[in-house]
């Protein structure tokens, strides 16, 4: 069997281009998942401390302070900005209830929030749905191209067959080894964001509830 560098020399430029997108594809990927894991780790860690720092606090500004701290991905900090923020008098948003202006801030921050976990997600689904077919297609064109080559020398023998076919082979192979790892990492990515989200849903809930309950108690009569 010939070596890569003959096998790449004596390929077309379709070969060529299946093999370097296959590469560009699995380093995205590896890449990615470096980069993608270890910040979810530390969203995870910060999540873990600053959640309980923060309701430990004195007061409201000793708690952002908390979360100035220990959320270093800033996921927490900006459910903490949107309960807190007074909206534009002069707006259509002003006009509704406080409970309805809270929930929209929150779910909005929240889905903010969530977008920037999620980043690079798509691109992993990707990878790993396209990258067998990719590798597919680099087999069929490899095969192709050498069976066409060896039809054209006018002998045909197991030998001259098998080594050229054997070597398209490995573009399936390659595809599926971009594509494996890319879809691993894809389900474990998804379950830690569930796991974040869940957490930050917590937050968010409990941070409405205390602006409503401050907000009902600004509310009461005082007595004199």
């Amino acid at each position: 069997m010939n070596s890569f560098p003959q096998f790449w020399h004596q390929g077309d430029a379709i070969t060529r281009t299946v093999a370097m997108l296959l590469l560009v594809m699995s380093v995205s990927a590896w890449v990615l998942i470096f980069w993608k894991g270890w910040l979810l780790r530390r969203v995870r860690s910060d999540i873990a401390r600053a959640v309980p720092a923060f309701w430990a606090a004195a007061d409201l500004d000793a708690a952002r302070e908390q979360l100035d701290a220990f959320d270093r991905e800033r996921v927490l900090t900006p459910l903490l900005s949107a309960a807190t923020a007074q909206p534009n008098a002069r707006t259509l948003e002003a006009r509704g209830l406080r409970e309805s202006q809270l929930t929209r801030r929150l779910r909005d921050a929240l889905h903010a929030v969530l977008t920037q976990l999620q980043f690079g997600q798509v691109l992993l689904a990707s990878i790993g749905s396209t990258a067998p077919f990719i590798g597919l297609f680099g087999t069929v064109w490899g095969i192709y191209h050498a069976l066409v080559s060896i039809s054209t020398a006018g002998t045909i023998t197991i030998e001259r067959v098998s080594g050229p076919v054997g070597e398209a082979l490995v573009m399936t192979a390659a595809g599926l080894a971009v594509a494996i790892p890319a879809v691993l990492a894809y389900n474990i990515f998804g379950k830690m964001v569930g796991a974040c989200e869940a957490e930050l849903e917590g937050f968010a809930h409990d941070l409405r509830e205390m602006q409503a309950d401050r907000t009902t108690d600004s509310a009461l009569p005082r007595d004199d």
